[in-house]
């Protein structure tokens, strides 16, 4: 692996990673007026919106993004919160002679405390499943994506380039079209690395073994902004870090670690909406304008999938309202429409980069169907993608909820998210081919993985109130004993026991949370049997770092697209000519040296792309993705080569040093 690593060492970085998520959302989030469980939920994705928004406007106006212009933005931030808040506060209190906003008591002091344990409970089941599945801390993620992620990380801390088509120069540079992706994940991944003496890898699995915990954490605030019980709050923490579908499945595949990430935080955009509604003011307004730029910086899909989550709870606000209905949605979009502006104003840049996204030359082809519409809904109700076996209790939870869904209250609208996401992805997973879905579910890439993942997150909640309203059946059927002592009824103790009694049975019954079978779902994403047959191996990245020792800074080294190497500037901080699997619309340079470097000594053309990019080595591995794929023509043979020098050497790579020309130093 690419360094040598600890217990400590990993738990440090692990904290160093929490702590950058934690401190600049929570100063803004405090300024702001948030308190409690919203404001711990809010606190992460506030720090996301700070830095994605930073990144590209300092980019915008030439200012490099590092730890101090960081620090500087929050700063900002927090001032403009305080300012907006200490306005609401100012016009409250002349309104209401003098006196403050108060905030009603939900649950008592014993009820916080067992959903602090739950949460916590679920926080350490999460990445105990997950980093047992990485094996080290810092793994290299097998898949397609990560690469992506990780170079971009690299070349913000190299470069200080936050812009939105930073990231995508580790692949598509030169006369390569610019590649537009929100990069919050990697901005605030860049500082994190910054703080450490981590690895790339190690950056990246530091946020990977959080996210069971930040959904945890997310499920809990909904239920506490919308007066769900303790109860409720404590089950779906644990029922968050339980399902192969929602998160454990893609950290196999891709990983999929922005979407992932905007998944977590995909809730908490209905409880910003739903507290902006509530009381429509300056403060609530930042928190909402915020969360919303929050979810578009981290990834665009997780706008449009807060959008999704949230639109059922304004149809049950609106159907619900005390005052006439036309009146009510009227105030509302009244309501709404600055804020939509100023998120236009301060997110312009994310948004008018996707567009051009959507409209620009990436080709867009969709997902194969998977099967039938049949098949796809057995998927949603059991948890059960393509893993070997249904989560049976799970699926027995969700059943409870679903009988008992009346008692929802005011989180029935979570059945219409679920609703509608579910429709989504059967429509994703079944439709032949059809232009209209692949259309409309463009901004997810027409991926059934995605929506799954996305459905699982509402079904979850509605399985955690079937453990919920067990606690209550059952505490009722006590209380209604003939025999029973009037001390016992109504008694804290009698729920708090039962409470325990169904989530711990809970636990026991599903293997605790279904652990061990998650966790061998998450590790063929980071390790093979074989452990030389893999896309990136141990000792090509051992090669990588030999590279770095060897190379002057602004050197290049031409690769192989399709093998581990792609990971060498992430390893290494070496640049190499290919710095993606992914290849399309490839540099022009990239495309004639793939197919042509062996020509060196005798093509004047492939001696001028060397010469650009001040390619100075080469190396290969084997592996890479897809698996076993051929080696590019250009790379054929480079042992016959006599202006190539090997200078390392080892089961699965080589290094070659690019001799200097007649002439040249």
């Amino acid at each position: 692996m690419p360094t040598s690593t600890s217990p400590a060492f990993d738990a440090v970085t692990i904290a160093v990673y929490v702590l950058v998520l934690l401190i600049p959302g929570l100063a803004t989030g405090l300024a702001v007026g948030l308190r409690g469980w919203v404001l711990a939920a809010m606190a992460p994705l506030f720090t996301y919106a700070i830095g994605g928004l930073a990144g590209p406007w300092y980019a915008a106006i030439g200012v490099p993004f590092n730890v101090g212009t960081f620090l500087v933005a929050t700063v900002l931030f927090t001032g403009v919160a305080f300012g907006l808040r200490w306005l609401t506060v100012r016009r409250y209190r002349a309104k209401h002679d003098g006196a403050r906003p108060v905030v009603e008591a939900l649950w008592a002091r014993h009820g916080h405390l067992a959903v602090l344990a739950c949460l916590l409970l679920a926080t350490a089941v999460g990445l105990y499943t997950v980093f047992h599945g990485l094996g080290k801390l810092n793994s290299i993620a097998q898949g397609f994506d990560a690469v992506y992620h990780a170079n971009g990380i690299r070349y913000i801390t190299d470069t200080g380039d936050g812009s939105l088509f930073g990231t995508g120069q580790t692949n598509w540079y030169g006369d390569a079209a610019g590649v537009f992706y929100p990069n919050a994940y990697h901005l605030i991944g860049a500082i994190a690395y910054q703080l450490t003496d981590a690895s790339i890898p190690s950056i990246l699995n530091s946020n990977t073994v959080l996210l069971p915990g930040l959904l945890a954490l997310s499920l809990v605030a909904v239920v506490r902004e919308f007066r769900g019980r303790a109860v409720l709050a404590g089950a779906a923490a644990l029922v968050a870090v339980a399902p192969a579908t929602a998160l454990y499945e893609s950290m196999d595949r891709g990983p999929l670690l922005p979407f992932l990430l905007g998944l977590a935080f995909t809730p908490l955009g209905a409880v910003a909406l739903h507290r902006y509604l509530t009381r429509p003011a300056a403060d609530t307004g930042f928190v909402f304008v915020v969360a919303a730029v929050g979810l578009l910086t981290v990834h665009s899909s997780t706008l449009f999938a807060g959008i999704l989550f949230a639109l059922p709870m304004l149809i049950q606000r609106w159907l619900n309202a005390a005052t006439p209905k036309r009146r009510t949605i009227g105030r509302d979009l009244l309501a709404l429409l600055p804020m939509a502006v100023a998120s236009v104003l301060v997110a312009w840049l994310q948004l008018f980069g996707a567009l051009g996204l959507a409209s620009g030359n990436v080709p867009y082809w969709g997902w194969p169907p998977e099967g039938k519409a049949s098949t796809a809904l057995g998927s949603l109700l059991l948890f059960q993608h393509f893993e070997a076996n249904p989560q049976v209790w799970l699926a027995a939870a969700l059943f409870l909820g679903l009988v008992f869904f009346a008692r929802l209250n005011g989180l029935r609208w979570i059945g219409g998210t679920a609703l509608v996401v579910g429709i989504f992805y059967i429509a994703v997973s079944s439709a032949t081919d059809s232009e209209l879905v692949k259309a409309l579910s463009r901004p997810w890439w027409d991926d059934p993985f995605r929506f799954i993942s996305m459905a699982a997150v509402p079904l979850c909640l509605i399985a955690a109130h079937g453990l919920a309203e067990t606690q209550s059946w059952l505490r009722d059927r006590i209380e209604a004993l003939p025999k029973l002592p009037p001390r016992v009824k109504g008694a804290p103790w009698l729920a708090a026991g039962l409470a325990a009694v169904v989530l711990v049975g809970f636990a026991g019954v599903s293997k605790g949370l279904y652990t061990r079978s998650n966790t061998a779902l998450v590790a063929p994403g980071y390790t093979r049997p074989d452990k030389h047959d893999m896309p990136v191996s141990a000792d090509e990245a051992q090669a990588m770092l030999e590279l770095g020792k060897r190379a002057k800074p602004g050197e290049w080294a031409m690769n192989d697209r399709f093998d581990g190497t792609v990971w060498t500037y992430a390893i290494s901080g070496v640049r190499t000519v290919a710095g993606h699997f992914d290849e399309a619309v490839p540099p022009s340079d990239a495309l004639l040296l793939g197919d042509h470097f062996r020509e060196y000594d005798t093509n004047p053309k492939v001696r001028d792309a060397v010469r650009r990019l001040n390619v100075r080595w080469v190396i290969v591995g084997r592996g890479g993705y897809p698996a076993h794929h051929p080696r590019q023509e250009g790379l054929i043979g480079l042992d016959t080569l006599p202006f190539l020098e090997l200078v390392y050497r080892n089961a699965d790579a080589s290094v070659y040093r690019l001799k200097p020309e007649p002439g040249q130093p």
